[in-house]
């Protein structure tokens, strides 16, 4: 049996970056999600992620080719990872020169909600080779007791 690869945004996917290429999909998504009293991110690519659960921790990848580290922020908020960040061009060019552009550019946001178990206060990231690996490790087991009431 092999693996094979889910990708149920794929058609979305292409429809986002053919809007987002032609400029129309912002003004179109900021104007239906966005009001003064929301925060809503817009992505214009979105990272590929793993998130494996270990005995002792979870592991994260995501795919961040090109995206320098400093340009990414990660918080994690009541069970809620939030990894944001940017991937900028190398210089300012002209799209219009172009004959096909299939290269993201801009901004990312992936949210992810985590166990109770999760130890937001020991997470560890690092980057290499494209890959950002985040280490969560998990809260030690609190075994129930038995308490007994005394009279």
């Amino acid at each position: 049996m092999s693996l094979v690869r889910y990708e149920p945004f794929n058609l979305f996917d292409r429809f986002q970056k053919e809007f987002t290429r032609m400029g129309l999909l912002d003004p179109l998504v900021n104007e239906v999600l966005s009001d003064d009293n929301t925060d809503v991110a817009i992505s214009h690519w979105r990272p590929a992620v793993d998130i494996k659960e270990e005995d002792n921790r979870f592991l994260i990848r995501a795919d961040i080719p090109g995206v320098d580290p400093k340009d990414i922020e990660i918080t994690m908020e009541e069970g809620v990872l939030t990894i944001k960040g940017e991937r900028t061009s190398e210089k300012d060019e002209k799209r219009e020169d172009y004959r096909r552009v299939e290269r993201s550019r801009g901004t990312f946001y992936r949210r992810f909600s985590l166990p109770d178990t999760a130890d937001a206060e020991k997470i560890v990231a690092t980057g290499k080779d494209g890959v950002l690996e985040l280490v969560i490790p998990k809260h030690d087991k609190v075994l129930p007791r038995r308490i007994t009431i005394k009279s």
